[in-house]
C-alpha cells in the first residue's frame, strides 16, 4: 500500500481526540461485559450459539467492513469509476444469498465450530489439516493489512509513528478479544458498524455538496474519463480496453461467481458469525439481513472516491502526491469540521480493528479447536482449551504485526486481498462445493483439490501474469483470471482423483451432502421465527432483486 501524501494532516483538535478516547473506553467496555458470558470453550469461540439474528446480520457485515473495505473502495471508485459496484451487487450478494439458504443448514445441522471442520466431516483428516493451515496462515495476512493500513492512515492524519498506531490498535483488539472472546467481538462489530457510518454518510453528502451534485459530478468525470467511467457495464465488450482491465464473462465468472462464492460461503472470518446465531432460523438470516446493507454501502465509499477523482483530477497519476488510497482522506481534510472529524476519525479506526478483529477471532477459533485441539494436545479438559485459545488470540496479534509489512508491496490494498482470496478461498471453494453437491466425490479428493487449487492460482498470478507470460492489462484483472484458474485445476483433480479413489460410505454422509440432511432436534425453536417477514427466502430473493434493480440506472 502507497504511503498518504504528506499534506493530508488533519487539523484536529481536543475534541476530536475526546471522541476518540470515549469510543476506545466503550470498546473497552463491552470486552469486560461479556467476559461474564464466557464460561466455556463454545462459548469464548461461538459465543454459546446464543445471539439473536439482527445482532449477528450487522456483525456478519461489519466484520467486512474493514478500513481496508473503505480505503480500498473508495481508491478503486477514484481509479475505476462506477465499475466498483460489481464488488457489492455481483461480487457479494448472490454469495450471501447462498451461504444463507443452501450452505448454513450445512453448516449449523453438522455443529461444526468452524469451516475446516467441515471438510473433516465431509473428507478425511488431511483435507481438514490443510485447510485449517491454509486458513489460519490467510487470516493473519488479513490481519496484518488491517494493521499496516491504520498505521500509515494514523501517521499521515493524526501525526503518530506508525508503531505507535500499530500497538494501540493491536493491544485494544487483543484485549477485547482475549477477554471476552467471540461475544465481545460481534457486539463490538455491531458498534462499528453505526460508528462506520457515522464517518462515511457525512464525507458522502458534504462531498456531493462540494461538486455540485451527482450529475455535475458525473458530466466533470464524463469529461476527463469517457463515457464509460460512470456507468457498470460500458467498455467490458471482450476485446475492448477499459482501465479495470476485465470484460464481462471475467467479471461474471471471476469475480461474481469464484472469487465472491469463495469469499462469502467459506471464509471463517465471515461464517463464524452465523455460526454463533441461537438456532438454524437466525445462522440462515445471518446473511441474508447482512445483504440488505451491503447493497447500500457501495454508495458511501464509491461516492467519496468519484468525488476525489473530481477535486483532484490527477489523483494517482504521476504528475500527483496523491495516491487513489487517499481519496477518503483527503475528503476529511477538505469537508469536515472539529467533532464531525472526530467522528470520522474514530469510524476509520472502528474499521480497521473490526477487519482485524475478525480475522483474529477466526484464528484464534480455528488454530486452537482444528490444529492444536486436533493434532497437537489432544483430550485436554475445557478449560485448558479455553485458557489456550486466549493464549493464541496474543500470538494471532503480534503474528499480524509481523505479517503487516508483507502488503507494503502492493499499490492498492484490495488488489493485495483479492490475491489472497484467489489463493485461499478459491480452492476451499471448489471443495465444499463438489463435496456438498457430490455424493461420489472421495475421500482423497478433497485434500489433491485444495492443492490443486491453490498451487494453479500462484502459478498463475506469480509466473503467468508477473512472469509476462500473458499480457493481463491490471492487478485485479489478473486475480479474477487466478481465481478461475484456481477453481477449474481444483475442479478438474477432484473428478479424477475421485474416479481412482474410494468414496465415503453413503451413511457417514448424512446431512453433510445435498438431499441427505434431515431436520435437527432445535429446529423445534424456529417457531418464533416464522413471520413472514423473518423467512429466509423471502429475504433472500428479495436481495438479489434489490441489487438487480440497483444496476438500472448504471448499465448504459
Amino acid at each position: 500500500m502507497q504511503t498518504l501524501a504528506e499534506g493530508l494532516r488533519l487539523p484536529t483538535n481536543g475534541l476530536d481526540y475526546a471522541i476518540l478516547a470515549i469510543y476506545f473506553v466503550v470498546v473497552l467496555g463491552i470486552g469486560f461485559m461479556a467476559r461474564a458470558s464466557v464460561r466455556t470453550s463454545l462459548d469464548f469461540f461461538l459465543s454459546g450459539r446464543s445471539l439473536p439474528a439482527w445482532v449477528t446480520g450487522l456483525a456478519f457485515v461489519a466484520a467486512n467492513l474493514g478500513a481496508t473495505e473503505i480505503l480500498g473502495m473508495a481508491a478503486t471508485g477514484a481509479q475505476y469509476g462506477v465499475a466498483v459496484v460489481h464488488w457489492y451487487w455481483i461480487g457479494a450478494i448472490p454469495a450471501m444469498v447462498f451461504l444463507g439458504l443452501v450452505m448454513m443448514p450445512f453448516y449449523y445441522r453438522s455443529k461444526v465450530r468452524s469451516v475446516p471442520e467441515f471438510l473433516l466431516q465431509r473428507f478425511d483428516r488431511s483435507a481438514h489439516l490443510l485447510s485449517s493451515v491454509l486458513f489460519a496462515f490467510a487470516a493473519i495476512l488479513i490481519a496484518g493489512v488491517n494493521l499496516y493500513a491504520l498505521s500509515i492512515v494514523v501517521e499521515a492524519l493524526l501525526g503518530w509513528p506508525q508503531w505507535v498506531a500499530i500497538v494501540v490498535a493491536g493491544l485494544f483488539v487483543l484485549v477485547y478479544i482475549t477477554i471476552g472472546g467471540l461475544s465481545s467481538a460481534i457486539y463490538n462489530e455491531v458498534l462499528q458498524f453505526f460508528v462506520i457510518l457515522a464517518a462515511l454518510i457525512p464525507i458522502t453528502v458534504l462531498g456531493l455538496k462540494r461538486v455540485g451534485g451527482w450529475g455535475a459530478m458525473s458530466e466533470s468525470l464524463t469529461k476527463q474519463h469517457g463515457g464509460d467511467f460512470m456507468t457498470a457495464w460500458g467498455g467490458t465488450g471482450i476485446g475492448d480496453a477499459n482501465p479495470l482491465g476485465a470484460n464481462w464473462l471475467t467479471i461474471i465468472l471471476g469475480l461474481g461467481f469464484v472469487l465472491s462464492f469463495g469469499y462469502w460461503t467459506t471464509n471463517f472470518a465471515e461464517v463464524q458469525r452465523a455460526l454463533s446465531a441461537k438456532n438454524l432460523s437466525a445462522a440462515k438470516r445471518t446473511p441474508l439481513i447482512a445483504a440488505f446493507p451491503k447493497i447500500f454501502i457501495v454508495f458511501a465509499v464509491m461516492i467519496p472516491g468519484l468525488v476525489a477523482a473530481v477535486i483532484v483530477p490527477q489523483i494517482g497519476t504521476p504528475d500527483s502526491d496523491l495516491t487513489y488510497n487517499d481519496a477518503i482522506p483527503l475528503l476529511m481534510q477538505e469537508l469536515l469540521p472539529n467533532g464531525v472529524l472526530g467522528i470520522a476519525v474514530t469510524g476509520l479506526l472502528a474499521a480497521f480493528m473490526a477487519g482485524m478483529a475478525a480475522n483474529v477471532s477466526s484464528f484464534n477459533t480455528v488454530f486452537t479447536t482444528d490444529i492444536w485441539q486436533r493434532y497437537v494436545v489432544k483430550d485436554k479438559p475445557d478449560t485448558y482449551y479455553l485458557k489456550f485459545g486466549r493464549l493464541i488470540t496474543a500470538i494471532g496479534v503480534l503474528a499480524s504485526i509481523g505479517t503487516a509489512f508483507i502488503a507494503a508491496s502492493f499499490s492498492n490494498i484490495m488488489s493485495y486481498l483479492q490475491t489472497l482470496f484467489s489463493f485461499f478461498n478459491v480452492p476451499m471453494f471448489v471443495v465444499f462445493i463438489l463435496g456438498m453437491f457430490w455424493k461420489r466425490a472421495s475421500v482423497k479428493s478433497g485434500v489433491w483439490g485444495l492443492v490443486a487449487g491453490t498451487a494453479a492460482a500462484m502459478v498463475n498470478y506469480f509466473w503467468i501474469y508477473k512472469g509476462g507470460v500473458i499480457d493481463i492489462p491490471s492487478d485485479q484483472g489478473a486475480n479474477f483470471v487466478s481465481a478461475i484458474v484456481g477453481f477449474v485445476a481444483g475442479a478438474v483433480v477432484m473428478v479424477v482423483v475421485t474416479l481412482f479413489t474410494a468414496p465415503k460410505p453413503e451413511a457417514e454422509l448424512a446431512g453433510l451432502v445435498y438431499g441427505t440432511e434431515s431436520p435437527s432436534p432445535d429446529e423445534a425453536l424456529e417457531e418464533a421465527d416464522r413471520a413472514w417477514y423473518r423467512k429466509p427466502a423471502l429475504l433472500g430473493w428479495g436481495a438479489i432483486v434489490l441489487a438487480a434493480l440497483c444496476y438500472v440506472p448504471y448499465s448504459f
